[in-house]
């Protein structure tokens, strides 16, 4: 289980993007995430008519290391730890370092 999954909200701690927060659009195998407007790079694009995609010089995000993000704790309204818990139901959720609020409900 990961301490960080798509969809989760992120707040950057570290790099050229520290303090902005952004969704969670995909996890990368390799210890990395792409979080939205966040990392954002340009890119020179070939055109493929095929496709339907113009060329161009587009904007896009870039994967970041999973090490300069922490989880946005709504409650705290900061970036927390988070842990990871067993509950009764044999359930294994993560939970705020914090506030011991669990974050899978």
């Amino acid at each position: 289980m990961k301490r960080i999954r798509k969809g989760d909200e992120v707040v950057v701690i570290a790099g050229r993007d520290k303090g902005r927060r952004g969704v969670v659009l995909r996890v990368l195998p390799d210890d990395r995430v792409v979080v939205e407007n966040v990392n954002v790079v340009k890119r020179h694009q070939r055109p493929n008519p095929a496709r339907g995609v113009p060329g161009g010089i587009v904007d896009m995000e870039a994967p970041i290391h999973v090490s300069n993000v922490m989880l946005w704790n709504p409650a705290t309204q900061k970036g927390d730890r988070v842990g990871f818990r067993v509950l009764a139901d044999g359930r294994k959720v993560r939970y705020f370092k914090s506030n011991n609020e669990v974050v899978d409900a």
